[in-house]
C-alpha cells in the first residue's frame, strides 16, 4: 500500500488502486471519504471550519480548509479523475468536542452540521459515520476496496460500513450486535 497522507486543511484523491488515504488525530475537524466502487477512486478531505464566509481571503488560497468550498472541490477531483457522482459512497468521521468540553463554540457540531448542509446540496447520502463524542480519530480509506477505518484515540478501532444503516444500528459509526 501507497499511504497518502492528507493533512489538516487538505485533500487528496487517487485512482491508483495500491493507494491509501490517511489522516490523522480528527478533533473538532471532519474528515469526508468518498469511494466509487466502479473506478475503484478514492478520495479524502479534512477540512477545519464550517464556512468559507468566515474568511473569504484563506477560502481562495486554501479552500480545503472550509466545509462548504473542500467538500466542492473534493467531488469535482474525484469526478475529473472519473468517478461518477452517483456512484460516491460518502462517508464522515471527526466533529468530536476535544478542546471545548463546554461547547462553547461547538465547532464540531458545527463542522458537522456543515457537512450534511454540503452534501444534501450535493443530493448524497451518508453512507456511514464515526462522529461527535470527545474523542480524536485517526481514518484510513482503501482505494482498492474502499474499507474506511476509523482509530480512535483510546486505541479502539473500527470499519464504517459501505452502505447506509438505519439510525438505531449504526451508533458512532459502529453498527449494533443485535442489528437495531
Amino acid at each position: 500500500m501507497k499511504a497518502l497522507v492528507v493533512g489538516i486543511s487538505d485533500c487528496q484523491v487517487s485512482a491508483d488502486r495500491e493507494s491509501e488515504l490517511v489522516t490523522y488525530a480528527l478533533g473538532s475537524c471532519i474528515a469526508v471519504s468518498v469511494w466509487d466502487p466502479l473506478r475503484r477512486i478514492a478520495g479524502l478531505l479534512h477540512y477545519m471550519l464550517p464556512e468559507s464566509s468566515m474568511d473569504a481571503h484563506k477560502a481562495e488560497t486554501n479552500p480545503y480548509m472550509f466545509a462548504d468550498t473542500g467538500i466542492d472541490r473534493l467531488f469535482r477531483t474525484a469526478c475529473e479523475k472519473g468517478a461518477d457522482r452517483r456512484r460516491l459512497v460518502v462517508r464522515l468521521a471527526g466533529g468530536a468536542q476535544v478542546l471545548d468540553p463546554q461547547g462553547v463554540f461547538n465547532i464540531g457540531k458545527r463542522n458537522y452540521q456543515a457537512a450534511r448542509k454540503a452534501l444534501w446540496k450535493h443530493g448524497l447520502m451518508i453512507a456511514s459515520e464515526a462522529v461527535g463524542g470527545e474523542v480524536s480519530r485517526t481514518v484510513r480509506l482503501n482505494a482498492e476496496d474502499g474499507r474506511l477505518r476509523v482509530r480512535e484515540g483510546d486505541g479502539s478501532e473500527s470499519e464504517l460500513p459501505l452502505h447506509a444503516h438505519s439510525r438505531k444500528e449504526v451508533a458512532n459509526g459502529v453498527p449494533s450486535p443485535a442489528g437495531g
